[in-house]
């Protein structure tokens, strides 16, 4: 059994499109080799470090992944890799590990497709663009419904006061049409 115990830079490409790992960053690696009879068992955890902006609010931010890992690198002939497609399992080449590949899929898998900056983020103001978070909490924006704009304006009464419903003779309760 070996282990290794470093902090490595990041590759360039490691992201997804809202978030990634900044290129050159320090990923920290734990991974603890053990052999085994079919190959290599490789466990461990990473550390790494993303930057990007959250999907709901497109605010930029910064947090740290910590990633558990474990892959079986196949010995040549063994009936792991006799039974595996080419691409299922890892293999080595000849006394060597590639750790890298393991590295870069595990976090690159890992990164979310949909990164939020809080879980309890709020998002845009859907009429101004706004962050909500930013806003008070009785913002809101006045509509205007189009059908009664002229009345309100030339009345000078607020458009958002005015009936909603078609007008019906006079002293008649508006009612609500269902689909």
């Amino acid at each position: 059994m070996q282990e290794i115990d470093r902090t490595l830079p990041a590759l360039e490409g490691w992201r997804v499109e809202l978030i990634g790992v900044p290129t050159g960053g320090d990923v920290h690696v734990h991974l603890r080799l053990e052999s085994v009879m079919e190959g290599v068992l490789v466990t461990g955890e990473l550390d790494v470090p993303v930057a990007g902006s959250c999907a709901r609010c497109l605010e930029p931010f910064e947090d740290t992944l910590h990633l558990d890992v474990q892959e079986l690198y196949a010995y040549e002939g063994s009936t792991t890799e006799a039974t595996s497609e080419e691409d299922e399992v890892r293999r080595i080449d000849g006394d060597f590990l590639d750790l890298a590949p393991l590295v870069r899929d595990t976090v690159v898998l890992n990164l979310p497709l949909a990164p939020v900056c809080t879980d309890d983020c709020a998002g845009l103001c859907v009429d101004c663009g706004q962050r909500l978070d930013d806003l008070p909490a009785d913002h809101h924006h006045e509509i205007v419904d189009a059908r009664w704009a002229g009345l309100a304006e030339k009345f000078g009464t607020p458009a958002a006061s005015a009936p909603s419903s078609s007008p019906g003779t006079p002293g008649e309760s508006p009612t609500t049409e269902e689909n």
